[in-house]
């Protein structure tokens, strides 16, 4: 069982919402992450996480945009290492992210020779292997279906499964070394099933994590814009503009319509550039081979403001 040490806190419905935007992985927003009080024990989500890395590889998050995906991993993470910035990594994989990036890479040296350099999953792994404590680390992986897992992760493809964590192994760069995976580090990742990429990953690799599906939440949706302070009667004509997008979504996967698309929104002129700026290129792309229903959508859209308050 992963030894977890939380300190309590005070609840608040605000403290399980996800931050709004693309969260970027920038040192001063990993540092305000890690400011953020961590979850309770009992919180479901974390309990959920937690069994699963007891049994699994990782855990990966997966669903459409806007769905609290990457704060939950996050703040899943953050909780593990109890704000320890030194047992946390945050990563983004990208078409271009190879396995020099992620794992072991060749590095020049000052006599004019070559050496492996260990990159963030081997630090990762030689750290948490040295603590003497036994204390959790853990990497996030936000967008994990961008790249190739199977490539970036090589040999530790195998050795992350549960059964294989403290079996040495050697790179493909460095035969001179053994490393491990230990037992102590936690991978959690985020995808979203509906990119080209995920066709393309390693069934191998989905094998050794378990999934989370994170879908579109009526009920976070309309604590958003309660929070923001949108008027009553709109907010009922926008929920139900959530309720319709998503039913449709259950015939094309691409027009889910997440949460968290609906932050901070206080009036008319905010749904209004929600629309211009977000929503509007979300459905084209849905809907490209369905003029008609693109069309409907708008029009369903623009009921919200008929005779608005």
């Amino acid at each position: 069982m992963m030894a977890l040490n939380f300190q309590s806190q005070p609840a608040s419905a605000a403290e399980y919402l996800p931050s709004p935007g693309k969260e970027a992985s920038s040192a001063s927003q990993e540092n305000q992450l890690l400011a953020e009080e961590p979850l309770e024990a009992g919180d479901p989500m974390l309990t959920k996480a937690t069994a699963l890395l007891d049994r699994y590889g990782g855990v990966i998050f997966t669903g459409p945009p806007g769905t609290s995906k990457s704060y939950w991993a996050r703040r899943i993470g953050t909780t593990l290492v109890e704000g320890d910035e030194d047992r946390i990594a945050f990563l983004q994989f990208h078409p271009a992210y190879q396995y020099e990036d992620f794992m072991q890479g060749i590095a020049p040296q000052g006599d004019g020779t070559f050496k492996p350099v260990d990159k963030p999953f081997l630090q990762m792994c030689r750290d948490a292997s040295e603590d003497p404590q036994e204390r959790t680390y853990v990497i996030v992986i936000d967008e994990l279906s961008r790249a190739d897992p199977g490539r970036v992760f090589g040999e530790a493809l195998t050795y992350v499964e549960k059964s294989k964590r403290g079996v040495r192994f050697q790179t493909a760069l460095d035969s001179e070394k053994q490393v491990q995976v230990p037992a102590n580090l936690a991978i959690l990742a985020t995808m979203n099933p509906r990119d080209r990429g995920v066709d393309e990953v390693d069934a191998a690799f989905e094998r050794r994590f378990a999934k989370i599906a994170m879908e579109p939440d009526r009920a976070i949706a309309e604590q958003f814009l309660e929070e923001g302070g949108l008027d009553e009667d709109l907010r009922r004509r926008v929920l139900g503009f959530f309720d319709d997008a998503n039913r449709r979504a259950k015939k094309n996967s691409l027009a889910a319509l997440g949460h968290t698309f609906f932050i901070d929104l206080a009036d008319k002129t905010d749904l209004e550039s929600l629309w211009e700026h977000q929503l509007r290129f979300l459905f084209e792309k849905a809907y490209r081979l369905n003029p008609a229903e693109l069309e409907e959508i708008e029009k369903i859209w623009q009921r919200i403001f008929r005779d608005a308050t």
